[in-house]
Parts: structure tokens; sequence; C-alpha cells
């Protein structure tokens, strides 16, 4: 992984894929458990995947939601950005700062391959440098 270059390099997988019905307790706990900031959301009935972060869990929380009892499906995102496995880091990066978002689903032949979060670029090209450097 020393010269990572494009998102397929440099992305999470396997990803957490939850559904809509699942509560806000249940996503943070599979979230927390695995040490990761989002799940992607499964609809059958849906166009495509959904998001959920750790942030939308938060607001909900804050703003009075009951975790046990509010499903997921109040707080998702369905209109997400997604990144396609060949895009380089840097577009990657530009599609998150202009969108104030930190993770992208990665989705290749309408299906998701993984996740690419704000750690996952600092990671990839932290390990860039460091190769350019030694």
């Amino acid at each position: 992984m020393q010269n990572v270059q494009a998102v397929r390099e440099a992305m999470s997988k396997p990803v957490l894929m939850i559904g809509p019905e699942h509560t806000l307790r249940q996503a943070a706990q599979l979230m927390a458990a695995r040490k990761i900031g989002c799940a992607l959301v499964h609809d059958p009935d849906g166009e495509g995947p959904g998001i959920i972060t750790e942030r939308d869990i938060l607001y909900a929380i804050g703003a009075g939601s009951d975790p046990d009892v509010e499903p997921c499906k109040e707080h998702i995102t369905w209109d997400a950005v997604y990144a396609h496995p060949d895009w380089s880091l840097e577009e990657a990066a530009v599609v998150m700062t202009r969108g104030g978002f930190r993770h992208l689903g990665v989705i290749e032949d309408n299906e998701v391959v993984g996740v690419i979060s704000v750690r996952d670029l600092m990671r990839a090209w932290s390990l860039r440098r460091a190769a350019a450097n030694a």
C-alpha cells in the first residue's frame, strides 16, 4: 500500500450493511464493534443503498430520539454520493470536501464494494509520503 493511487487500493472492506428498520442503538453498536463511522443501508424497496453515519446518530439522539425505538430509516441519507473504485484519491477527497462529508460508499457495477473515509485517505497519503522519503 506504499504507492496508493486509486480508491480501490485505499477503501475499507467488507462494508457494514444494515436495514432501514435497525434502531439507532443497533446501528451504533454494530459500528462500534467494527470501529467504523458509517453503515450502508440496504432497502429492498429502495433505489440503491443509503448511508447512516455516526454524526447522523449523534444528531438524532441530541434532538431527543430514543435510540432503542427510533429506526435508522428516519436518519439515512438516501441520495448519497458514491465513489467509483477507479477514482483517484484526490478525486474522492474533492468530492468529500465539497459535500462536507467524511465517508463515501464505493460502488462498481451497481454493487457496493467498499467505503472510503477521510481516515483511509490520510493513511494512504501518509504511507505514500513515508515511502517517498525513505
